[in-house]
């Protein structure tokens, strides 16, 4: 795992994130009560961003990401704790040069650790005490085939795309077979349990996350294109949640948006709140045989 990697400790040894879910992150609940419980910390493993050097020798170790602290009980394991994404910093008060090792990991790379980390946790079901759906992910070949035939002449070729409201990874199987490795994002951990298990998404880019929250772990811009697959059902009840999930989720697009939709009102409206925002805004019909999935689309681009 990236994690043992980035920690240059053995793979069987067990490494854990303090924290249950990306949310927490923010928040840092558990972390807080470790660092304030009064647990020896001496001998931990710094994680620094890595920097670089240029030719000079000018550059090198960053901030602190985070702490890897081994425990001998409850379990001999290591437990990685970080305060990279939340509002309070508590790892500022670890005694200086106290570590036993100091590693270093680019900033998007010990994201992708801890998202492989929390998405191994989901799928070995650590914090469920039983799984409720036993069967597999509904899983139609159609709306992949039209999806990709949809798709192609829009994304840009080898872009970084991400998917919100990605659901188990039905759609997302249309952006893989493009050639796209994305990132993706649902608030239902048992839908992302699933895609993880059917090896639909990528355990290092598969988010349990509200979109809302995607700007506290991504910058502005960060990627090529947003899409969202089949958004909704939109109606006035739920539309400001819409409206907010979808334009915060644009933000972090550098060139262009995709949303599908079941009917033409949700995507105009989409394109609406699009276009106060500054996207130029298309919607287009896009029927196939099924009638059922992505009947019409909302294509933005970023006015220049």
């Amino acid at each position: 795992m990236l994690l043992h990697e980035m920690l240059d400790i053995d793979d069987d040894e067990e490494v854990f994130i303090a924290e249950e879910s990306l949310a927490d992150l923010i928040s840092l609940p558990v972390t807080m009560e470790i660092l304030g419980s009064g647990l020896d910390l001496r001998g931990y493993i710094e994680i620094r961003e890595d920097r670089g050097r240029d030719d000079f020798g000018i550059g090198g170790d960053g901030p602190l990401l985070g702490v890897a602290i081994k425990l001998a009980e409850p379990a001999d394991i290591w437990l990685l704790v970080t305060d990279r994404f939340g509002g309070s910093h508590p790892l500022e008060d670890l005694p200086k040069g106290s570590a036993s090792k100091v590693v270093t990991a680019g900033e998007r790379r010990f994201f992708e650790g801890l998202v492989e980390g929390l998405s191994h946790a989901l799928k070995e079901e650590l914090f469920c005490e039983s799984c409720p759906i036993q069967s597999p992910p509904l899983f139609v070949p159609e709306r992949e085939e039209s999806l990709i035939e949809f798709l192609r002449p829009l994304l840009p070729v080898g872009g970084e795309v991400l998917e919100v409201c990605s659901g188990s990874g039905m759609a997302t199987q249309a952006l893989k077979k493009l050639g796209f490795r994305p990132w993706t994002a649902d608030l239902d951990s048992c839908e992302i349990c699933m895609g993880l298990k059917e090896g639909y998404i990528d355990p290092d880019r598969a988010m349990v996350l509200d979109a809302r929250l995607l700007d506290r772990f991504f910058y502005q811009r960060e990627f090529d294109a947003v899409v969202g697959f089949m958004v909704g059902l939109i109606d006035e009840v739920n539309w400001p949640l819409w409206k907010e999930v979808l334009i915060k989720s644009s933000k972090l697009a550098n060139d262009m948006v995709i949303y599908t939709t079941y009917t033409e009102r949700e995507a105009r409206r989409v394109a609406e709140a699009l276009r106060s925002e500054g996207w130029a805004c298309e919607v287009a019909a896009n029927p196939d045989d099924l009638g059922i999935y992505d009947q019409w689309a909302c294509t933005g681009r970023r006015r220049r």
